[in-house]
């Protein structure tokens, strides 16, 4: 964390940065705006779209609930599909369709992550509307969910998601640059759900997330339990938007942690895990993606599941079924 971000999630700011954020909310309430008289075209798309999305700078724990989220429509009888932006690819032309084995280097770690754990289609594109064309012209989905969608303004939504770090919550309140914040905490007024990550406040739905084991960057296949690691003094890595969370979770398992913080979305080269020893190496399944091209017996990653309440799911579904209806 730099020395902005020490100051974002304390309880003062910067006064020299406030006339940026004024300068900022201005702008950002013009968009809006621009988008609500027209002035701005957004464009429909003849399915649902769901989006998923936080008011703040980092992760909060967006691709977890992603993932629950078209294992629920699945189990529903829906079609789901996914559009992400691909933040980080390289790939020169998009949008681009993305499997389990594709390339995150061209196509972004999130995506290829959600691959790997969700059974259904994938588009990543800067340009969410060209995504979800792509998606809706070459595969037969019913619902469309946009993974970091909220400020994309272009595709029209009729569900919005919007997931906070239930820890940090909205830092010191403000607007960038003086704080965390991509829009103003009354942005939530407007959305269907608010999901906090961890403990919940009023209005809010709590999300827990499960981590029951260590799988193999080498072998997927070969699965660990935390009591095999506990006591041990282990390199922990995580290149997501509060590394913390990580670690605390692997102490609270009986893991000695040496912390290695890296920037989100971070691309890792194999020297970055080159520790000069033979300790185990733990990462985040987000890491574990763009880390397996040089894995090797010694390195683990902490796959989670999301946990929801009954009445969201309810309440998701009974604007869904409204919608299709």
């Amino acid at each position: 964390m730099n020395w902005l971000e020490k100051r974002w999630y304390s309880s003062t700011t910067s006064m020299l940065l406030v006339p940026l954020e004024w300068l900022f909310r201005l702008l950002v309430a013009l968009r809006r705006f621009a988008y609500r008289l027209g002035l701005l075209p957004s464009y429909a798309v003849p399915v649902p779209v769901i989006v998923v999305g936080n008011i703040s700078v980092g992760g909060t724990g967006k691709t977890p609930l992603v993932v629950w989220l078209v294992r629920l429509l699945q189990k529903a009888g829906y079609q789901p599909g996914i559009v992400s932006r691909g933040y980080g690819g390289k790939a020169e032309r998009w949008p681009q369709q993305v499997r389990p084995d594709s390339d995150p280097v061209m196509v972004g770690d999130e995506p290829v992550m959600l691959a790997q754990r969700c059974n259904c289609p994938i588009i990543a594109s800067p340009d969410r509307v060209a995504a979800a064309r792509a998606l809706l012209s070459h595969t037969n989905c019913d619902l469309i969910i946009t993974d970091d969608g909220l400020q994309h303004y272009r595709l029209k939504r009729d569900v919005e998601i919007v997931v906070i770090d239930g820890e940090r919550r909205f830092g010191n309140g403000h607007c960038l640059p003086a704080g965390p914040l991509r829009e103003p905490q009354s942005r939530l007024d407007e959305v269907n759900f608010v999901v906090a990550n961890g403990l919940a406040g009023r209005g809010e739905f709590a999300m827990s997330l499960e981590a029951t084991g260590l799988r193999s960057l080498e072998n997927d296949g070969l699965a660990s339990a935390f009591e095999e690691f506990s006591g041990q003094q282990v390199h922990a890595l995580a290149g997501i938007g509060n590394p913390q969370r990580f670690f605390q979770l692997l102490r609270s398992r009986g893991l000695d942690v040496i912390e290695h913080s890296f920037p989100d979305h971070h691309d890792y080269q194999s020297q970055d895990l080159d520790f000069a020893d033979n300790l185990p190496i733990l990462m985040t399944e987000k890491d574990a993606v763009k880390c397996r091209r040089f894995a090797n017996h010694n390195m683990w990653y902490v796959p989670v599941t999301a946990h929801l309440p009954e009445p969201m799911v309810l309440r998701l579904l009974q604007i869904l079924k409204k919608l299709t209806n």
